[in-house]
């Protein structure tokens, strides 16, 4: 394996670094869940209760109600790599209640972010747990159909419209593509499936289903759509990291192809520090809450940030160019010699 010769010297370095930051802290983990699941109770209550005075405050209620289904997805993530409780079977309890809340089944998920954890920045193993990525050879060569299909795709309002949409309220729904083999991580979405009907049933008899929907739809919509976004921007900007299969390596798809995106300090409470994304890739084994900690106390760790600001510029970044090894837009196609 052919590796970049930053890395050779910097993989001890950096794998030192993280090691001192991968045992979960008890009391931090259950104050984390009590801090997100009991305000978003509160938080839901008073956007039911709002109903009654107007619809508009219900509306903004349910925004902050999805900023913490944000952070109980988190909380689901962390268990799902074996970070928030050094208990395996607290883990997978904490996350498969938690899966009900955020629409993910848990097993299911775990074995695809895992897929994705191994193979992300290869382009020889594109297609699980990533926004699809399509180089430019690759684009150029298609047929007309495949062009205007994978446009139609990258474009976004399907990325951050549908796409969320898609992803939480079918593709979590069916165990598609997963083999039959795999019957833990199939159980996992039947069982899902059933909790969600059961407990909407009982909250439709409770409040209401009509009242449900205007409070849980919108929060939830908002969420997935962060939800979307966050992975997006983690690995979809100019200067992220690709290479083939022969080539690839895990220390700069960790510490090049996965963004520390910047957020204001509110927002990245409620996204779990799920921002400092370089750090995670690098030691998934790391609860949330001391990714911080370590990027602060291990300079190794510091890269270009990527910000509110500089992150819009991600959107329209839809094609992979192998021989600049960056991620240009469709109106940069034009300029290249090997699309013309």
């Amino acid at each position: 394996m052919m590796t970049h010769p930053e890395t050779q010297s910097a993989r001890p370095a950096w794998a030192e670094a993280v090691a001192k930051y991968q045992t979960p802290i008890a009391w931090k983990s259950a104050w984390q869940i009590v801090n997100s699941f009991i305000p978003f109770v509160a938080t839901w209550y008073l956007a039911h209760r709002a109903l009654a005075v107007s619809y508009w405050l219900t509306l903004a209620l349910t925004v902050l109600g999805a900023g913490f289904m944000v952070r109980m997805f988190i909380i689901q993530h962390d268990c799902g790599h074996g970070s928030f409780f050094q208990s395996k079977r607290a883990s997978d309890i904490v996350g498969s209640i938690l899966g009900v809340l955020t629409l993910t089944p848990y097993f299911y998920w775990r074995r695809q972010h895992a897929i994705h954890h191994a193979t992300a920045g290869n382009l020889d193993k594109r297609g699980v747990g990533d926004v699809y990525t399509m180089t430019v050879k690759e684009y150029v060569k298609a047929s007309k159909s495949k062009r205007l299909g994978y446009r139609f795709y990258r474009h976004p309002l399907i990325l951050f419209g549908l796409g969320p949409i898609y992803t939480f309220f079918i593709s979590h729904r069916v165990p598609a593509g997963m083999p039959r083999s795999f019957t833990r991580e199939r159980a996992s979405v039947y069982w899902t499936d059933l909790a969600i009907l059961t407990l909407v049933i009982l909250m439709g008899l409770l409040v209401g289903f009509k009242e449900l929907a205007m409070v849980q739809l919108p929060m939830t919509l908002i969420a997935a759509t962060v939800g979307v976004w966050m992975f997006y921007v983690q690995h979809q900007f100019e200067g992220t990291y690709w290479a083939r299969g022969d080539q690839w390596n895990f220390s700069l798809a960790g510490l090049k192809g996965s963004s520390y995106y910047k957020l204001p300090q509110v927002l990245q409470w409620f996204t779990g520090n799920i921002g400092l994304h370089h750090i995670h890739h690098l030691s998934p084994k790391t609860p949330n809450y001391l990714l911080q900690k370590c990027l602060d106390e291990n300079p190794i760790l510091q890269v270009k940030p990527l910000t509110l600001l500089s992150s819009c510029e991600c959107i329209f970044m839809s094609l992979w160019d192998e021989q600049q090894q960056k991620l240009i837009s469709f109106g940069s196609l034009r300029s290249l010699p090997q699309a013309n």
